[in-house]
């Protein structure tokens, strides 16, 4: 049996807080952020006139189903790119948030697909001034898995070892939140605890998981579809946690310099978005097929269509991000220890986006009063 690769040492909060400051002052060219991140290239540019006049503008997503809508938006010809015109899109694919949000503040990519959880941690670490949420993009699509012979009920998770993707991401902060509403204790930053929490990349969770190295997981899809394929239960699919079953899975964040300088850019990539987003509902199976050529791209191969369509059952597109689920997740963030209260007034400018709605024959969406004035 192959030997579970170790983790390295997991940093302290300052140290976290010292590499995003160093992040910031990174210079774009040449920065990989390990294997975090890959180069994906970016579909050719459709033609026509350069949007404010601009060569090339950077965004990022990862190779996840809950990213349905860069992975279908951004295909060669797709809503993205034709909105776009002469303007080159360049890609780079991550593998959790925070590695997206370094990537933003190293001025790496100008605008990218990220979740709540660290679009907050960026903003708060910031000081409020590196990031706007612009759209959403994705709600569902996470849950807790888990080996169903060593977990049998939510009242059986202490003792057990639980992996999500990454210190301090979205799925990191239900976990933990959801651990401390059943009195189960956790240290943050280690995650030891009465239950343990290992942080570990999406890809490398299954193997983990069929090697017996970790009881469970809560992750987004597909990765969760990936474990039950492996033999694992849902034991919790997040809707359930919220009202309605509505809850902020992925945000299209951007620079603030960014927006200030090339807003007709910004709202291009967001009239791509919403008319990705409309196409996607109408067009679901050939949605599906798409995204599983994204993921092949960009993961190194495609889904089993068992995987793929369970992992998209449980994800829907939106343009609306959801406000008020985003305020009460910076909650939990708080109330887990992996953030001081946050004061999170001025992190929307759904401006731009309210306008493409508008153009589109659709209602405005609201920021829950966390909006830019």
């Amino acid at each position: 049996m192959p030997r579970i690769r170790a983790l390295p040492p997991r940093p302290s909060r300052r140290t976290l807080a010292a590499l995003a400051t160093l992040g910031a002052l990174l210079p774009a060219a040449g920065c990989g952020y390990g294997s975090k991140a890959v180069e994906s290239g970016g579909p050719a540019p459709v033609g026509g006139k350069k949007i404010d006049g601009l060569d090339e503008v950077k965004l990022g997503y990862f190779p996840n189903v809950t990213h349905a809508t860069p992975l279908v938006g951004l295909r060669s010809g797709g809503p993205i790119p034709r909105e776009l015109g002469g303007t080159k899109v360049s890609t780079q694919v991550f593998n959790a948030g925070p590695s997206a949000v370094e990537a933003l503040n190293a001025k790496a990519v100008d605008m990218t697909w990220v979740g709540p959880s660290p679009a907050v941690n960026g903003w708060v670490q910031s000081g409020g001034k590196n990031l706007r949420i612009v759209s959403g993009a994705t709600s569902g699509g996470a849950s807790l898995v888990v080996d169903p012979e060593k977990v049998t009920s939510l009242d059986d998770l202490k003792g057990k070892t639980l992996a999500t993707p990454q210190l301090g991401n979205t799925q990191d902060v239900a976990l933990l939140h959801h651990l401390r509403s059943k009195g189960i204790e956790v240290d943050p930053e280690t995650g030891k605890g009465a239950t343990s929490v290992l942080r570990q990349d999406n890809k490398e969770i299954p193997t983990t998981f069929r090697q017996g190295g970790i009881d469970g997981a809560w992750v987004p899809e597909p990765t969760a579809s990936k474990l039950v394929a492996e033999g694992g239960k849902v034991l919790l699919d997040e809707k359930k946690l919220w009202k309605e079953g509505k809850f902020v899975t992925t945000n299209l964040v951007v620079r603030q310099d960014f927006l200030k300088k090339h807003p007709d850019v910004v709202e291009a990539v967001l009239r791509g978005s919403v008319r990705t987003n409309t196409w996607i509902r109408s067009h679901p199976g050939t949605a599906k097929k798409h995204l599983n050529e994204a993921l092949q791209r960009d993961a190194g191969k495609p889904l089993p269509e068992d995987v793929l369509d369970a992992a998209f059952r449980r994800i829907e597109v939106t343009d609306d991000p959801l406000a008020a689920t985003l305020r009460k997740q910076a909650q939990h963030a708080a109330a887990a220890g992996l953030l001081k209260k946050p004061h999170l007034a001025g992190i929307y400018d759904l401006a731009p986006l309210n306008r493409v709605l508008e153009s589109e024959g659709r209602p405005a969406v609201t920021d829950a009063g966390l909006g830019h004035r």
